[in-house]
């Protein structure tokens, strides 16, 4: 009996000095026991700290608050001399949270083993720059992620989760007066926009994989628009759309073909844009929009392209084809043009060949299809004559002839020609014959002038060979009579 007696007594011996030894270890954290005790609330940065993962790592209060946290005592854990800090100021608090996030094994000893360069992107993001207040960056690690609730990117309750993100960046870019303060030319009105988009409703009913704000912008490594290494700079809008757009396997769970991006990087929009770098040239956002993306309506496709192609959408809406298409409820440009994919036009979309845009709808015998074929016949007919006069006119040029006013002419053919071509939207013949008459006039006289410089020289060349022999001739008959005026002299 007594044995047993002297095992529970060192039983609780040992269960005593074990419960000690935790509550003195690092990981034992009077701080929050007691902040836990004193607020009660759920709301408080107590109560938060318990679900955040730095808590869960084993990280105390002391980690961020420095003191030390594994005493009861308030004066000694709140010891400045032991290191002790209280609540860091908004100016320098983000460079406690580099202490770790940038040091690779410092991260590796908690178990993490995702990316440490956070810190060298935010520096050179929009976002590091100073506050208008002088109170550190316009936003660093607490403005986004928290401070005492920090939960896992794939948490839906994190404030960076992806069905959260766009509220968290509203929190600052719908705020008028303060984005006021930085920039007063920068819409707020992109959460607003982003809510009507196809990507805003279904991040709004819980879908991850559709793009939020983070998924175009990035999250640490944030530009301007207008800086060539952002995201959504114009030249690279294409490419960040493509990310997803590109994706087989995602868009597949859209029904969506992932092949615009290849299409748009052979046509003539892309050439532009890619290859010779011309940033006014359209993008995915030029047509579908950015934060209000959304698929254009049969009806509205012919704004959209409109917005830069106005005098073709012009004549388009004056001629027989608008009214048609609008019946039928079908896309006004893209039937013709398509969309993604746009070739350079060419005057074999004309006609009734089997390149032609018209035969798509037109058949042998209507009324269409015989329009179609003698606007073709007269702009084949008119670029030949053209090529006939430059011929005409290059000849005489060589030869030394003034031609200079016709030749002038012949290059204002140019302007003219892209006239006449754009008249093929209005779909009438006789629109067409009106726009193209002039053109042939100003070839039928640079052909005619041409023709008759070229006569000119060689009627002068003849003129001024028989004037050689003339004169050759009088010459000798000169040379005689001088002779024979010698020997009479002699005689």
């Amino acid at each position: 009996m007594k044995h047993i007696s002297i095992a529970y007594l060192l039983i609780l011996f040992l269960v005593g000095a074990i419960t000690f030894r935790l509550s003195a270890a690092p990981g034992n954290d009077e701080c929050l026991n007691c902040h836990e005790a004193l607020d009660g609330k759920v709301q408080t940065p107590a109560i938060a700290f318990k679900n955040d993962v730095h808590h869960a790592a084993g990280i105390t209060c002391a980690g961020c608050h420095g003191g030390n946290s594994s005493v009861s005592d308030m004066e000694e854990g709140m010891d400045k001399k032991k290191g002790y800090t209280g609540i860091p100021s908004t100016k320098e608090r983000y460079v406690l949270c580099v202490k770790c996030h940038a040091e690779k094994k410092a991260m590796q000893s908690f178990g993490y083993r995702g990316s440490t360069e956070q810190f060298e992107k935010l520096k050179s993001s929009v976002h590091f720059k100073n506050s208008y207040n002088d109170q550190g960056p316009i936003a660093d690690c607490i403005t986004c992620h928290g401070a005492h609730g920090i939960l896992g990117a794939k948490n839906p309750q994190s404030r960076v989760h992806p069905t959260k993100i766009v509220q968290l960046c509203g929190n600052c870019h719908s705020d008028p007066s303060y984005m006021q303060k930085y920039n007063p030319g920068l819409p707020v009105d992109q959460v607003m926009k982003y809510r009507t988009s196809i990507h805003g409703v279904k991040n709004a009913k819980g879908d991850t994989r559709t793009a939020q704000c983070v998924s175009c912008h990035g999250n640490h490594e944030i530009y301007s628009v207008k800086d060539p290494r952002s995201a959504v700079y114009n030249l690279n809008i294409a490419k960040t759309c493509s990310h997803c757009h590109s994706d087989t396997v995602l868009m597949a769970q859209y029904n969506i073909p992932a092949n615009q991006y290849k299409k748009y990087q052979k046509s003539v929009h892309g050439i532009a844009l890619l290859e010779k770098g011309d940033a006014a040239a359209p993008s995915c956002n030029g047509c579908h929009g950015n934060h209000a993306a959304i698929l254009p309506g049969a009806e509205s496709v012919s704004k959209v392209c409109g917005t830069c192609h106005a005098f073709n959408m012009e004549l388009f809406e004056q001629g027989p084809h608008k009214t048609a298409f609008n019946i039928k409820k079908i896309p006004e440009c893209e039937s013709c043009h398509g969309n993604h994919g746009i070739e350079p036009v060419t005057d074999e979309f004309l006609g009734t060949s089997s390149r032609s845009f018209c035969i798509s709808c037109h058949q042998a015998g209507d009324n269409g299809y015989k329009t179609a074929a003698e606007m073709k016949q007269l702009l084949d007919t008119l670029t030949a004559s053209k090529k006939n006069a430059d011929q005409y006119l290059d000849i005489a040029e060589r030869l030394g002839m003034d031609v200079t006013d016709e030749k002038y002419a012949l290059k204002n053919m140019k302007q003219l020609l892209i006239k006449v071509r754009t008249s093929v939207h209005v779909a009438s013949l006789g629109k067409f014959k009106e726009e193209i008459a002039p053109g042939f006039e100003i070839v039928k006289d640079a052909e005619t002038h041409g023709r008759k410089s070229i006569e000119n020289y060689y009627f002068r060349r003849k003129g001024l060979m028989v004037s050689t022999v003339i004169v050759s001739i009088l010459v000798g008959l000169l040379y005689l009579k001088l002779k024979r005026i010698e020997k009479e002299d002699r005689a």
